[in-house]
């Protein structure tokens, strides 16, 4: 997620905004602007990113974590079906989350028939060197890693790639690249995808300023009001939970930015299994920048498969726990069952309409988890 913080979230559009206008307000006397900037360069330190470091070993996945070839350990959940898994979901959280980002979600893929495992991705969560940037690099080569894994363990299973905003920008990195993993498809729910083309002059002079003067500055996001959830549940559980980082360093945000551009580049190149999810009520992704991204996704053919899109009017960053993630979470099911087949919610039509600018209606009449035809009886384990 976009640098996620306590309860409500914050944006890093707000983070660079807020920061920019304060240092450059025309009202701020020239010498004490001068003054701040020297302050600000006297105290700055280096960048500190913590990228995967030399082979020591074969990756492997025991029990409870992932065996990276560096020896980092990325600890993972699990949530299985009763019986044998209809396809196996990998399932990357966003930023500053963990593991834990898929805990409401994840027993309603399992109710379906998926088994879901849910790692902390290298930087995050429960891992070694948590709350600090491991680069773009490194995140895509631990998800291939991983995919990898899992596909080794379940030759003859469906494998299915999903992502929460960050992690769906990892994903897309991953997908366009020049070995991806064999998957069955990918799922980009609220993909971090507002590149520096999205940006304007305040918010990136204002992420140079930090990143180049106070790199290890951490920040939070508390007082701005940005809500990412009307789950106030779930939002409360995510800032209690200690996997979760509650502040940022500014290289990391930097990080990010530069993940979320790579990621909006891809786009033109993404595989026809793929689905893209987006809430109208999304304060954290500008709704430009996922606009565009839609835009320039391959064109698909009369009859011929491609990208497919999905937009739900009511729904926000987090919709997969928000309170309806029945309805997205339906169609997730259904679009892995037939990925040529409508959604059932009727958010690919509602997708197609907000593009194009029309209205869009607010309530889906279908859709849900009881429309699959592979559910099956409820039983979610967690490792």
């Amino acid at each position: 997620m976009i640098a996620i913080c306590p309860v409500f979230s914050t944006a890093l559009p707000l983070r660079v905004r807020r920061s920019a206008q304060r240092l450059t307000d025309r009202r701020l006397p020239a010498r004490c602007l001068a003054a701040l900037l020297l302050g600000l360069l006297l105290c700055g330190c280096a960048m500190h990113l913590v990228p995967e470091g030399a082979a020591v070993m074969a990756p492997a996945r025991t029990a409870g974590a992932f065996e990276m070839p560096d020896g980092t350990r990325l600890p993972y959940r699990v949530w299985r079906p009763v019986g044998r898994p209809a396809a196996i979901v990998l399932a990357l959280h966003g930023m500053d989350d963990s593991r834990d980002a898929f805990a409401i979600p994840g027993p309603a893929f399992a109710a379906a028939g998926m088994e879901v495992v849910a790692p902390d991705q290298r930087g995050f969560g429960a891992t070694k060197d948590r709350g600090y940037w491991p680069g773009r690099r490194t995140l895509v080569a631990d998800a291939r890693e991983m995919a990898l894994l899992l596909h080794a363990a379940h030759p003859h299973t469906k494998l299915f790639l999903m992502g929460e905003s960050m992690g769906a920008a990892v994903l897309m990195c991953l997908a366009t690249s020049a070995d991806p993993p064999p998957v069955a498809g990918y799922v980009l729910v609220s993909p971090a995808v507002w590149s520096m083309a999205q940006m304007n002059v305040f918010e990136r002079s204002g992420l140079w300023l930090m990143v180049h003067t106070v790199p290890g500055l951490t920040v939070a996001g508390g007082g701005l009001h940005i809500r990412a959830s009307d789950n106030i549940a779930a939002l409360r559980a995510l800032g209690a939970d200690p996997r979760t980082l509650l502040a940022t360093r500014w290289d990391a945000i930097d990080g990010l930015v530069r993940l979320m551009d790579a990621a909006a580049r891809a786009a033109p190149l993404l595989p026809a299994d793929t689905l893209l999810l987006y809430g109208g009520k999304d304060e954290l992704v500008p709704k430009r920048a996922m606009r565009a991204v839609w835009r320039a996704l391959p064109r698909r053919a009369a009859g011929a498969p491609g990208p497919r899109i999905a937009y739900y009017p009511a729904d926000y960053h987090l919709m997969l726990r928000d309170l309806q993630r029945a309805v997205p979470i339906g169609d997730i099911l259904s679009w892995m069952e037939d990925p040529h087949a409508q959604l059932p919610s009727g958010a690919g039509r509602a997708a197609r309409a907000w593009l194009r600018g029309k209205p869009v209606r607010t309530g889906f009449p279908g859709g849900g988890i009881r429309a699959m035809r592979w559910g099956r009886r409820t039983r979610s384990s967690v490792g």
